[in-house]
């Protein structure tokens, strides 16, 4: 490849994060103005882009869409399971620097699917595991996820007061309850459940974020602690969510993601 070639890639691969980032098709027209380009190079960059199956055009609605070979190559980087991989290293640190188990979850819906787990020397019995999921109002990497989400968003993962499904007599349990939550741990910097999800043990979390600035994952540590059974759990515990928080950075920049400005 040629350097008078770099800039025609680096603007097609422009190209093509700009429509991944949209809910639908977009038009030549949008394009060009969102990425400052000249339209005679937009339409020549999505004729290339169409031909290679990474753009479909639809002619009725004169817009433009991701091909099959962009679902390709999205299906080929889950097979490789490239976040796990990244991941267990840096979380094998973490436990090892803490002492207390941690964890890599997605959100599943509204739920928390966790992904990977590491234990300390000396583990202590949780309900967290790979492959389980739980309520993600409830659970600090559900929380510090679902924070960082548009409100509709939120309001379309739990539209009901069915959606709030509550383990202990702690946790958000309405819309209204959760957003609060929310932003009260934006203004934190991190995720806390005490007691939402197991008697005894809390957790703190922080999101890892797409090369979108999007939360596609969060790192969460869960420890023993017990609240009053007649108040409020006060304890934010700043100095674990400091090394919750560098580790999730880390994995940011390891996957090519962004925080949010």
């Amino acid at each position: 490849m040629s350097s008078s070639d770099v800039p025609a890639l680096r603007n097609g691969l422009s190209v093509l994060r700009l429509l991944a980032g949209h809910a639908g098709p977009v038009s030549a027209a949008a394009i060009a103005r969102d990425l400052e380009l000249p339209r005679s190079t937009t339409y020549h960059l999505l004729n290339e882009l169409t031909a290679a199956g990474f753009v479909t055009h639809l002619p009725a609605e004169r817009r433009y869409g991701l091909g099959i070979a962009a679902f390709e190559l999205g299906s080929a980087y889950l097979r490789h399971d490239p976040l796990e991989r990244l991941a267990g290293p840096l979380l094998r640190k973490l436990v090892d620097r803490i002492g207390h188990t941690a964890h890599l979850g997605v959100l599943h819906g509204n739920e928390s699917l966790y992904l990977i787990k590491e234990r300390p020397a000396r583990p202590e019995t949780l309900v967290t595991d790979v492959g389980v999921r739980l309520p993600a109002q409830l659970t600090a990497s559900g929380r510090a996820m679902l924070q960082h989400l548009p409100a509709a968003h939120v309001r379309a993962l739990f539209p009901a007061a069915a959606s709030f499904v509550l383990r202990t007599s702690r946790g958000p349990n309405s819309l209204a309850a959760l957003r609060r939550t929310l932003a009260a741990e934006r203004r934190l910097g991190w995720s806390v459940e005490d007691g939402h999800v197991t008697a005894g043990f809390a957790s703190v979390a922080a999101p890892v974020f797409d090369h979108g600035s999007r939360p596609m994952a969060a790192i969460s540590v869960t420890l023993r602690h017990l609240c009053p059974d007649d108040g409020p759990c006060e304890e934010t515990f700043p100095d674990l969510a400091e090394a919750v928080a560098a580790t999730a950075a880390t994995l940011t920049t390891h996957i090519g993601g962004t925080r949010p400005a």
